[in-house]
């Protein structure tokens, strides 16, 4: 009798595209998450960080979330200095050595 490794062409199966990319697609949905609530404390301690790194002219990384579908989102992260906050358009400019990015 012939283990599963030697039998390749008896464990596997056909699958379609569409089906592959609809298996992606749920596979991906599973790591979205909610936005996340910071409290008060928090967002302070979080807008001095942004201030100072502005001001002084350090690097600091900041992770945030991007709505992808809905209610449902992602957390992206950068590092970098901030060299703009628009405080109009809630978003801050952060540049690193190889990028930059408006950040909302």
């Amino acid at each position: 009798m012939a283990s599963k490794i030697a039998n390749v062409f008896a464990a596997s199966r056909f699958v379609l595209p569409e089906q592959r990319e609809l298996y992606l697609q749920i596979k991906e949905d599973e790591k979205l998450i909610q936005q996340p609530v910071p409290e008060q404390d928090e967002m302070e301690s979080m807008q001095y960080l942004i201030r100072d790194s502005a001001r002084e002219d350090y690097a600091i990384t900041v992770t945030w979330w991007q709505s992808v579908k809905g209610e449902l989102g992602k957390s992206c992260s950068m590092w970098g200095t901030v060299k703009w906050i628009d405080q109009n358009g809630r978003r801050i400019k952060l540049v690193n050595d190889e990028e930059w990015q408006w950040i909302l």
